[in-house]
């Protein structure tokens, strides 16, 4: 999956393989420092849950804050 906004490609990517009993997921990102990065995680399934819904919460929160005006009730 990658995520462009506004015209301009971010270039980053995530990918989600079932490894064992859980899950490895590869984020990648072309610039950081000047040089392209990987971060390799190996969840549980217990881990992998708890890392999606802190995910959700934390895109839920991004959003939120985007909206201009009152919150509706």
């Amino acid at each position: 999956m990658s995520e462009s906004g506004q015209g301009r490609e971010r270039g980053w990517s995530l990918s989600a393989t079932a490894e064992g009993d859980g899950v490895r997921l590869e984020l990648g990102l072309p610039d950081l420092g000047g040089r392209p990065v990987t971060a390799i995680l190996s969840l549980d399934r217990s881990e992998a849950r708890a890392f999606a819904r802190a995910l959700l919460a934390a895109a839920g929160d991004a959003t939120e804050r985007t909206f201009v005006g009152p919150a509706e009730p």
